[in-house]
């Protein structure tokens, strides 16, 4: 039968050959695939709070790369690896790593001169890194979860509650979260911030 998959707003659609990388070929609906990425996910949240994490070692391509594998590596045959395909969302393809790198110098270049906040700092990096899109799938779970590990072993900060919800499922929290992300993109971060400690 396949995978079918219904989108809700903010949802990047996948390309035919990524729906092929698809690793548990029972998965035939966005529920029970949601059901699964969450189940591989809480184990890669559970094994980045076991681990001490410094700030050169979180604010690095290989990092960001390994966390995404640990989050999505039993559902997706390319969990880690950048996407090949151009989306409705995010930089072209071809300037992925480009775009992260500059990320990830603004950010530490942020976290030494004490530019913004702490909350700011990974709240900004969280937005970039959903903005660059760097994966196929999950770059909105990766982000919230990457400025998670940011703030609290980087920073040595409390996670963020992220409005206390799911977010991958249809709600009016994540449409607040998609506004804030939008009032984001125009330099406008307080919504986004709020709603990260909601």
């Amino acid at each position: 039968m396949g995978l079918e998959l219904e989108y809700i707003n903010g949802q990047t659609p996948l390309e035919e050959d990524e729906r092929a990388g698809l690793k548990i070929q029972t998965i035939t609906t966005r529920k029970e695939l949601d059901e699964f990425e969450q189940f591989n996910i809480q184990k890669a949240v559970e094994w980045s709070l076991s681990r001490k994490l410094k700030i050169n070692t979180i604010l690095t391509e290989k990092f960001i790369k390994d966390l995404h594998k640990r989050m999505f590596f039993e559902v997706w045959e390319w969990a880690g690896e950048f996407r090949k395909s151009n989306k409705n969302i995010g930089v072209d393809k071809f300037l992925i790593g480009i775009e992260l790198k500059n990320l990830i110098d603004d950010c530490n270049y942020w976290i030494t001169n004490k530019t913004f906040s702490k909350d700011e700092i990974a709240v900004r990096f969280s937005h970039r890194i959903v903005k660059i899109h760097l994966f196929s799938n999950g770059n909105g779970r990766h982000s919230r979860l990457i400025a998670d590990i940011l703030i609290n072993r980087g920073l040595e900060e409390e996670i963020f509650s992220w409005g206390s919800t799911n977010l991958t499922n249809k709600s009016e929290a994540r449409f607040r979260y998609l506004d804030a992300l939008r009032n984001a993109d125009n330099n406008e971060y307080s919504l986004l911030l709020k709603f990260a400690r909601e």
